[in-house]
């Protein structure tokens, strides 16, 4: 018999958050006011689409990829830490309400 734990996953209350309307707060950023702005709309775009914080990053990571070559890592909840190496500007943190986004390229 085996032993495992399951993670329940999170979601976004759509209710609680109007992505269109939602104002991003940069908390640290090093890259280009362009990219930021991408990676605002980006945001914006995955959350009007999701409610898991997994997919809201994937969505994130798979059109910077795409947009900026890769390789891009995005990490997406409401409570993480984190301490990363990333490509000189290429590195945003930013809040959406009460969701945090982290976004870097590294790699």
């Amino acid at each position: 018999m085996s032993e495992h734990t399951t993670r329940s996953e999170q979601t976004i209350d759509q209710k609680k958050m109007n992505s269109s309307t939602e104002k991003a707060i940069v908390k640290n950023a090093d890259m280009s006011e362009e990219m930021t702005h991408s990676a605002i709309n980006v945001c914006r775009d995955a959350l009007s689409q999701y409610t898991l914080e997994k997919d809201i990053a994937a969505h994130i990571k798979k059109a910077f990829d795409k947009d900026h070559g890769p390789t891009w890592h995005c990490i997406v909840g409401r409570n993480f830490g984190s301490y990363v190496t990333h490509e000189s500007n290429h590195f945003i943190y930013f809040y959406m309400g009460q969701v945090a986004i982290l976004l870097f390229k590294s790699g």
